[in-house]
Formats: C-alpha cells, sequence, structure tokens
C-alpha cells in the first residue's frame, strides 16, 4: 500500500485515479506528476515499485502544497476576507453563496433545508 502526503492510496486503482485521493492533486495534475517521474499512467498503485513511490512522494513534498498546507492556507484566505468585511467576506459568514449565484429560490445546498414559516393568522374583529 502507498502511502504518500500522510494519505493511504487504493491499491487496486490505476496510478493518475489513486493520486486525486490526495488533497490538492486532481486529474491533471496527478497526469503531469507521473509524466514526470516517468510512471505510466494507467500503471495500478499495487504495482508501483519503491523507488517509484518515492519519487512520486519527493516530486509532491518538494513541489505542490497539499493536504494540510492548502486548507490552512484555504481557510486563512476566507477568514481575512471575513476580518476585512468585503462582499465575499460577508456571504461567508451568513453562510450563502460567495460567487453570484441567486440565492432567492435555489442555493439549498450552502443554505440549508428550508425553514418553513406558518402564515400569521388574522386577528378577529
Amino acid at each position: 500500500m502507498a502511502r504518500i502526503a500522510g494519505i493511504d492510496l487504493p491499491k487496486n486503482k490505476r496510478g493518475v485515479i489513486g493520486l486525486t485521493y490526495i488533497f490538492g492533486i486532481g486529474p491533471s495534475r496527478a497526469k503531469k506528476i507521473l509524466d514526470e517521474t516517468g510512471i505510466h499512467q494507467d500503471k495500478k498503485v499495487n504495482e508501483w515499485t519503491d523507488d517509484e513511490q518515492n519519487a512520486i512522494r519527493n516530486l509532491i513534498n518538494n513541489g505542490f502544497k497539499v493536504e494540510g498546507a492548502l486548507r490552512s492556507e484555504t481557510q486563512l484566505n476566507i477568514k481575512r476576507l471575513t476580518d476585512i468585511n468585503c462582499y465575499r467576506g460577508m456571504r461567508h459568514r451568513n453562510g450563502l453563496p460567495v460567487r453570484g449565484q441567486r440565492s432567492k429560490t435555489n442555493a439549498r445546498t450552502r443554505k440549508g433545508k428550508r425553514k418553513t414559516i406558518a402564515n400569521k393568522k388574522m386577528a378577529a374583529k
């Protein structure tokens, strides 16, 4: 089993797919990593030799910001936006969509489950 950047990669998946289990590495970056290390993309993770694993590990550790460092940087960026009270920071703080989507009818993923408000009854005269 290959352990890279603190993540156990799945054994029976292709190398390109297995590398995407690391936060901060997507399909295109995974292909680039395998090309630079000279490993065939269709080779499964459990077929990697120790030298290949070390080459991938070194390339990721030296060249890319992944996992904990990337998560903390993202959180710091959001915190900076909320601290300076910009529009995007206020949207983050209120739990609303940040990138200009409509929120009158949609945005249920960001706003959460509907909070139904019952009709107020008219006072009897």
